[in-house]
């Protein structure tokens, strides 16, 4: 079957802090080289952190 062409854009943020996954974004890979960083609510932390970009885990 064939994959969706959202999900082969689809990326993984991150906790720095506890190292949960909490979001899941897109990127173009063509324009964009380095790997992302948001800060963001990370709800297990209680606070604003810094998320970073990691691999999906999709079928």
């Amino acid at each position: 079957m064939a994959q969706s062409k959202l999900k082969e854009n689809l990326i993984g943020l991150k906790c720095s802090v506890c190292g949960r996954r909490n979001y899941y974004t897109r990127k173009n890979k063509k324009l964009v080289e380095r790997k992302l960083e948001y800060k963001k609510f990370c709800n297990w932390c209680r606070k604003h952190t810094i998320h970073k970009e990691t691999k999906t885990t999709g079928k």
